[in-house]
């Protein structure tokens, strides 16, 4: 592809030094995964399709509430910030949708932030609000909440804000709404709960009535954060009961970070798929809180053991499963574009590890109640290297056998940040 931000000659002369030796992984793989009935090109192939989006904030430097530290040749407006998701896209071959952010993304012409994306290739995914900070020239604050605010006005903006990020993203080619508010309390007494979730209703049923028929919008659950003791949406159960009660197009998002310690998300991801109301998932992973880590860097076996259950769906073809998956991480020590390369292939590893669990016998195991033999056949397909099948569904497809690798030898930071000079700033924030 003629735009390409990194020379393809690089990535070719790359693969052929690793081809070799690629092929030599790949083919003793295929012969052990061939003594378990499996076929390795039908795996890779499935793995080829696999694609989650890249949200267009992550390739910035997050944060924490203290500090933030810009790393050199950071995008300083959404036209860089598709320059940078197309590195990660040419690269890593997973990424080939964004997914914007409003009004941080906002342009006079969608229609020409959608040409020149499709110019890498890329596409959209869902749009996103932002009714959890004030910005300039806004007439109302939310430090007291959105959606769900005590002040009509303040209801009134921020639905009309929901309503105009619709608008751009028709013109983007997007057909979801992805919707987080920060609406809650921090001290006792603050907020009547009831109603709070009333107002919340009542606002998203407006904004539910202006979808378009072909979309769907996905709202988002948090326990905490930056409301401290209670928060409007704080959990799946709250997610689906909002999402049946405003119809068939409210589905209900879940991301790693947002629940109570030890909580089992692949639990919660397999009832909202029985239920029908799974709009998708976020991939981060976290230690101890909503940490917006590197996808698969601290539990990759809870990364695998959801993905096993998002598997599990499509191959049972579930009703009502079309799910959007988005990276939804926050780098503040390493480059977000590697950051965002290496946790498109660990969700590919983990999808590729799934797609090798042997369904057959994990049922009647299940149904036999061999609780050890059926927890040794997932271990089976999680403890397999994979990386053959992932170099070899990234080259089928032009990318980089080793993404990172051909990234740091492209030298992209280091002209970035020639071209983009750095914006000192002292403020905290994790964006």
């Amino acid at each position: 592809m003629a735009g390409w931000p990194i020379d393809p000659e690089l990535v070719i002369q790359a693969n052929r030094q690793r081809s070799a030796e690629l092929a030599r992984d790949y083919e003793s793989l295929g012969e052990r995964l061939a003594r378990r009935g499996l076929e390795i090109d039908s795996i890779t192939e499935q793995v080829t399709r696999f694609a989650v989006a890249i949200p267009t904030w992550g390739v910035g430097t997050g944060g924490t509430r203290f500090a933030r530290f810009p790393l050199p040749g950071e995008p300083r407006d959404v036209f860089e910030k598709l320059e940078d998701c197309a590195v990660i896209w040419q690269l890593s071959r997973a990424t080939p949708t964004l997914s914007p952010h409003f009004p941080w993304d906002a342009v006079d012409e969608p229609a020409e932030l959608r040409a020149r994306a499709a110019v890498f290739g890329l596409g959209f995914d869902a749009v996103n609000s932002n009714t959890f900070q004030d910005l300039p020239g806004q007439a109302h604050s939310y430090k007291f909440g959105s959606l769900a605010h005590t002040d009509g006005f303040v209801r009134e903006q921020a639905i009309a804000h929901n309503l105009e990020c619709i608008r751009i993203g028709q013109a983007l080619g997007s057909k979801a709404l992805t919707v987080w508010i920060a609406d809650g309390a921090n001290f006792p007494g603050q907020q009547h709960l009831t109603r709070a979730l009333e107002r919340y209703l009542a606002s998203m049923r407006v904004i539910y009535a202006a979808l378009p028929g072909d979309w769907r919008v996905f709202i988002e659950h948090k326990l905490y954060e930056p409301a401290l003791y209670a928060t409007v949406i704080a959990d799946w159960g709250t997610s689906y009961v909002c999402a049946r009660e405003l119809g068939p197009k409210a589905q209900c998002l879940v991301d790693l970070g947002h629940h109570a310690p030890t909580t089992n998300i692949e639990q919660i991801v397999a009832r909202l798929i029985g239920l029908g109301k799974l709009a998708g998932f976020h991939f981060n992973d976290s230690k101890y809180g909503d940490d917006d880590l590197d996808s698969g860097s601290i539990n990759p076996f809870q990364i695998f053991l959801v993905m096993n259950e998002l598997v599990d769906a499509e191959v049972r073809r579930a009703a009502d499963f079309a799910p959007a998956y988005m990276i939804d991480q926050s780098h503040n020590v390493t480059d977000p574009i590697e950051s965002l390369i290496a946790s498109a292939q660990n969700l590919q590893r983990a999808f590729a590890q799934a797609l090798l669990v042997d369904r057959d016998a994990l049922a009647e195991q299940q149904d036999r109640n061999d609780a050890l033999l059926a927890r040794e056949t997932l271990m089976a397909a999680f403890q397999t290297d994979v990386a053959p099948i992932l170099a070899r569904a990234r080259a089928n497809k032009e990318g980089a056998i080793d993404p990172i690798a051909v990234y740091r030898a492209s030298g992209y930071r280091d002209r970035k940040a020639k071209e983009r000079p750095q914006e000192l700033s002292g403020r905290s924030g994790i964006v």
